[in-house]
């Protein structure tokens, strides 16, 4: 099987978790010696055969290479989990180096699974079997106001995800658009679990029993309560206000630490 964004957070425990059930690993990521880290320690846990390919899913030049590693594999499951999101929520225009993070963001979390579904769904055709899981976010679900493009790529996943499950479940493949709320990884932030904040090796267990039972998941079950109330109970420009609220908080927080930072580095150097 083969996950990408393997070296951390979900992707990290969907690789964990898959190899503690005996499957093989292919894990995709960024930087090698993470990938080594990450490749050994489930080997020697798992006894389970782990290969992997180091690509930077910013640039849209590395499926030829990633086709070339998958040679003569039989991949069983794809979890496409690469993702990257804002440093911190911004207004669309006040986004640094704003031309490059629109590239970045569109080929790491979208181009990425179309293109890892090109790769591998052919030969789970020919066998009628195989699992794809995608990793969209509860951001997908209505607009999240100052991470607009990021909220944008996630609904993309939900929809292409949606979209093929009904292509292709005839013949017996199972297509899953999976959509966490806030768990607790480096890129929420979030240094300390909570119920509706879990670690995600305990999100990935819930997930996975979610699989072939719902097209669309939460995944978990604080989660899916969650999700009902800000789909079927508030509206959703409510939803979107309050997001949006949220949001401009956290950058008012982000932007006067960062401004308390940068007085204290500038105070440092004079005193130097």
């Amino acid at each position: 099987m083969i996950v990408t964004g393997a070296t951390d957070g979900i992707g990290k425990s969907y690789a964990e978790e898959l190899a503690r059930r005996g499957f093989a690993m292919m894990l995709i990521s960024r930087t090698q010696h993470k990938l080594d880290d990450v490749a050994r320690s489930l080997e020697e846990q798992f006894k389970v055969e782990t290969r992997t390919i180091a690509v930077d899913f910013g640039k849209t030049d590395i499926y030829s290479k990633i086709e070339a590693g998958l040679a003569g594999l039989e991949i069983g499951v794809l979890v496409n989990n690469v993702g990257v999101s804002y440093s911190y929520p911004e207004y669309y225009l006040n986004i640094p180096d704003l031309d490059n993070f629109i590239t970045n963001l569109i080929n790491v979390n979208m181009t990425s699974v179309c293109q890892m579904t090109r790769l591998v769904l052919p030969r789970m055709v020919e066998r009628s079997k195989g699992v794809i899981l995608n990793i969209s976010s509860a951001s997908g679900m209505y607009p999240v106001p100052l991470l607009t493009v990021y909220s944008s790529t996630k609904a993309f996943v939900d929809f292409f995800s949606r979209g093929l499950q009904e292509e292709y479940r005839r013949q017996g493949i199972i297509i899953q658009s999976v959509l966490p709320f806030f768990v607790a990884t480096k890129m929420t932030r979030i240094r300390k679990p909570t119920l509706d904040k879990p670690t995600p090796e305990r999100y990935v267990a819930a997930e996975l029993t979610t699989v072939g039972l719902q097209s669309q998941t939460n995944g978990y079950f604080p989660h899916a309560v969650m999700g009902w109330v800000t789909t079927k109970m508030v509206p959703s420009n409510l939803v979107i206000f309050l997001g949006a609220t949220m949001n401009r908080l956290q950058r008012s927080g982000y932007l006067h630490r960062r401004k308390l930072r940068e007085q204290k580095n500038g105070a440092n150097l004079k005193s130097d």
